[in-house]
């Protein structure tokens, strides 16, 4: 058996290649949109992709699994579990087989075995691997079920689905599948769909695999023998949603568009004019610099998403998936930034502008927009003379752990919608943890109106560091 392993650091997001050597033929096992990477690599190896599969419908990136099947015409296999609203929707586009628990199908010399994992979703199952002739399991696929470390939260469908009663009910299921997973024997491998810094959990280990073993003693949902106290623990502390995820689901339950059905993206280089006709009709352009560059100077009305890991993430949260809008970017990062939006479904990117535009556009008499940065003695001493309002766009744990006295949570994903509520009658300074967070903050904020916004490049971390830490 072979077994090779790919992963997006932006997505925080595993996919696998499982081949049989002795035929020559393998399944690709929740796969991404990005399809190329796998037909490198089964070439790589002389194998020929007969077959992908999932095990749920994804929140947090658009499938390949349609784009595999129609370009290769690979047989897909997927859950025919939960009830008429987590069904496939795509299924008349591709050859398909729809599994339960207990089905079993085979590629080449290797069993996969279905199993009905619900809990993180109500479809949601893993596969069981048996190589060639063994009597024992291999490993287990378990996509959202089981991490390193941690277990696939079931609030997902309430919080940004908006499927009400569904978070409690999910924990309860969770509770049950965990009792299956017990009874594995403890050297089955397990590989899991998620790495540290998804969204799909509160504490994801970075190690790519672990085994059952393993998890019964180190992951803490095994810690919990009474349901309501893990179901109380399960759903405590989650993190927020990106406002992304209610998209992606209906997106992969649908069936996303094929990638070479994309329009070409194309470079602008626009004029003054043009520029000043796109700030007055508000389109949306994405500044992915550093912070650092867009302090210095940037187009009025735009937002800056630093291409960093986390790039990804605040797309997500911030474009309308309906709506074109353009992204200033150098040449070597936009192949980047197309393939990271499309990894979420957004394909509305109409073009892009190289950074340089924006010299020209200040030679021609365009007033770019800039802002300040503070450190924290600055802030210490303008806070004791109640100069400033503080924003804390952290995550609503982080802020509970501690905070700059005197500033108010609101959480970045959520401050675009609620611009409203800050005070203008003095300076707003944004934070975060380390900076980067309140940097695009800082962008929404002027974007929406507010111009006199201060960042404070240190964050709670270089706060914490000079200052005694204060509990909220």
């Amino acid at each position: 058996m072979l077994l090779r392993y790919f992963y997006d650091e932006k997505l925080a997001q595993a996919s696998y290649l499982v081949g049989c050597e002795a035929t020559g033929e393998a399944i690709i096992i929740d796969p991404a949109r990005n399809i190329e990477q796998y037909l490198t690599a089964a070439e790589q190896q002389g194998m020929n992709i007969i077959a992908a599969a999932e095990t749920h419908i994804h929140a947090d990136f658009v499938s390949g699994t349609c784009e595999l099947a129609v370009r290769t015409g690979a047989t897909a296999y997927l859950s025919d579990e939960g009830d008429q609203d987590w069904k496939y929707q795509f299924l008349h586009k591709l050859n398909h087989v729809l599994v339960k628990d207990g089905d079993t199908f085979k590629i080449g010399g290797i069993t996969f075995e279905v199993i009905h994992t619900p809990g993180h979703t109500p479809e949601h199952i893993s596969f069981i691997v048996t190589d060639g002739g063994a009597t024992q399991p291999i490993g287990i696929f378990t996509g959202d079920f089981v991490f390193v470390g941690d277990i696939g939260r079931p609030d997902l469908l309430e919080k940004a689905a908006g499927i009400q009663n569904t978070a409690d009910k999910g924990a309860k299921q969770m509770f049950h599948s965990l009792q299956r997973f017990l009874k594995l024997p403890d050297f089955v491998q397990v590989w899991p769909a998620h790495g540290a810094g998804s969204a799909c959990g509160k504490a994801l280990g970075a190690v790519p695999s672990t085994t059952v073993g393993y998890e019964k003693r180190a992951n803490w949902a095994f810690n919990y023998n009474n349901e309501a106290e893990f179901v109380k623990e399960l759903l405590s502390d989650q993190p927020e949603p990106p406002e992304y995820f209610a998209e992606m689901k209906r997106v992969n339950k649908e069936g996303p568009a094929l990638l070479s059905e994309l329009s070409a993206i194309k470079r602008y280089s626009p004029s003054k004019k043009t520029i000043e006709n796109w700030i007055n009709d508000n389109v949306p352009i994405i500044d992915v610099r550093s912070f650092h560059e867009f302090s210095r100077g940037h187009i009025p009305g735009t937002i800056n998403i630093p291409y960093t890991l986390s790039f990804t993430n605040w797309a997500g949260w911030f474009l309308d998936y309906n709506q074109p809008f353009y992204v200033i970017a150098d040449e070597t990062e936009i192949n980047g930034v197309i393939h990271d939006l499309h990894s979420i479904g957004i394909d509305t990117l109409k073009g892009y502008m190289h950074s340089d535009i924006l010299e020209r556009l200040e030679q021609d008499g365009l007033e770019l927009q800039k802002y300040e940065q503070i450190s924290s003695e600055e802030l210490k001493n303008k806070m004791k003379n109640d100069e400033v309002y503080v924003i804390d766009v952290r995550n609503e744990s982080e802020y509970k752990q501690g905070a700059i006295p005197g500033s108010r949570h609101i959480m970045l994903g959520t401050l675009r919608d609620r611009v409203h509520e800050i005070p203008t009658d003095k300076p707003v300074v944004t934070t975060c943890q380390a900076g980067g967070r309140a940097a695009i903050a800082t962008s929404i904020l002027q974007a929406h109106g507010v111009s006199n916004v201060i960042h404070y490049r240190g964050g709670y971390n270089n706060w914490e560091k000079q200052h005694a830490s204060t509990k909220c």
